[in-house]
């Protein structure tokens, strides 16, 4: 969800919280309203009715509402001197309406001349509580609507605008890759708060780009500096293990060995380095189809003398962008994964399909460790000659490339799958 939405979300979420707490206060502070302005009429017409009655006998005798809102009869002394004067709510049969309707009712006493005394109820019609409270809640659905409607045009025209520097920072760091030339550009703003991230956000890539070259320089010169002197001391081994006794030559073939594994280790670092660095070209269009028949060409040698046959079943024709030399050392690293971990006269069986080639082998019953095997340096045999980074770098490559590398033990064949994104 966006922050936008999310903001909204909550603002709705905190306005009909606020607007139900504040449509109760307004029920009861307008009945409290509604009711005093009728019991003020209601005291109006007491002393107007009174009035009248002194004057007019006749009135007295009226015990019936009738025609009229009010109904006098009278009462004993100790009954009227008791009570007490009262307002309530009641209700009363309506000829136009046929049916019981709220009234509010005053009910009160007084005495005449002749010391008689009197009760008086006096009626008056009554909001009906039901149809204001559905008139409110309806007031209150529309003001809600109106409401959000408000927060939603503010929300996407001027709040878009107020935090159109941050997405500007955004899409300025989505597109910012450590390793290119590409220089990051902080979009201008009169709001502190943006300004002071743009210029955080800036003294970090700053940092990590300094950081990134130093890295890049030390590596590739360690690299440099490792691979001459391996290469000087292979050449001179092997010079001495033609001039060397057969006792010497074993000892001098072991080191020769181990300088070679070494030369290899040094150059699968550096090739992972510099996949994660991202210092590579940019891809161009590459026929995996092509490469995968060459790769098994190469390889010949290899299949032959381990006796291993390749079956390679093109169901369509995969090409996509791709750098070429990670392309050929990545089919390398998983052909020659099958392979050594092949057995005498096993198999290997290639499947390209439109987005994706699968290799899969022959060999252990027992699956591969998925949560360690492409890990550096794992190695799954004793193999010596194998620097346990071939996997490593095979899964950096499909990262590389936005690409997903999977595994799966079927049918005691081990299944290496690369799908490519469309």
């Amino acid at each position: 969800m966006k922050l936008l939405n999310h903001t909204l979300l909550y603002l709705s979420a905190s306005l009909v919280f606020i607007l139900s707490i504040w449509a109760v206060v307004f029920y009861f502070s307008m009945m409290d309203e509604v009711y005093d302005s009728i019991d003020d009429g209601l005291e109006n017409y007491k002393m107007l009715i009174i009035k009248k009655a002194s004057r007019d006998s006749t009135l007295l005798h009226k015990n019936r509402f009738d025609e009229s809102n009010y109904a006098i009869r009278p009462i004993p002394r100790e009954l009227a001197l008791q009570a007490t004067e009262d307002f309530r709510d009641t209700a009363m049969y309506m000829e136009y309406e046929e049916d019981y309707e709220v009234v509010r009712m005053l009910t009160t006493y007084f005495s005449t001349a002749d010391e008689q005394y009197y009760e008086l109820k006096i009626i008056t019609s009554m909001v009906e509580g039901e149809d204001l409270v559905g008139d409110l809640l309806h007031a209150l659905l529309w003001l809600y609507v109106a409401v959000i409607a408000s927060a939603f045009i503010i929300n996407n025209r001027v709040l878009r605008k107020i935090w159109r520097p941050f997405y500007q920072l955004q899409h300025e760091l989505r597109g910012f890759k450590l390793g290119e030339d590409k220089s990051f550009n902080p979009p201008q703003t009169k709001v502190t708060e943006f300004k002071d991230m743009n210029d955080t956000v800036a003294e970090l890539l700053k940092a990590n780009i300094a950081v990134f070259q130093q890295q890049k320089q030390f590596i590739e010169n360690a690299s440099h500096e490792l691979q001459t002197p391996l290469a000087i001391a292979i050449n001179k081994l092997e010079l001495l293990l033609e001039q060397s006794r057969s006792d010497d030559a074993r000892q001098l073939a072991n080191a020769i060995h181990y300088l070679e594994r070494m030369a290899r280790l040094n150059k699968s670092l550096l090739l992972l380095s510099k996949i994660e660095n991202r210092q590579f070209a940019a891809g161009e269009r590459i026929d995996f189809n092509a490469r995968l028949r060459q790769q098994v060409d190469d390889f010949s040698e290899l299949l032959h003398y381990r006796n291993v046959q390749v079956e390679v079943v093109e169901e369509a024709t995969l090409t996509r962008s791709f750098n070429a030399d990670l392309a050929d050392v990545l089919i390398t690293n998983l052909l020659k994964n099958a392979i050594v971990h092949n057995h005498e006269g096993g198999r290997i069986r290639m499947v390209v399909k439109d987005d994706s080639f699968e290799i899969a082998n022959t060999g252990s019953a027992q699956p591969l460790d998925t949560e360690k095997m492409f890990a550096r340096f794992y190695r799954s045999s004793e193999n010596s000659t194998s620097t346990g980074l071939g996997l490593a770098v095979a899964k950096a490559i499909a990262q590389l490339h936005r690409a997903e590398l999977t595994y799966r033990h079927e049918g005691g064949w081990h299944r290496f799958v690369f799908r490519l994104p469309s």
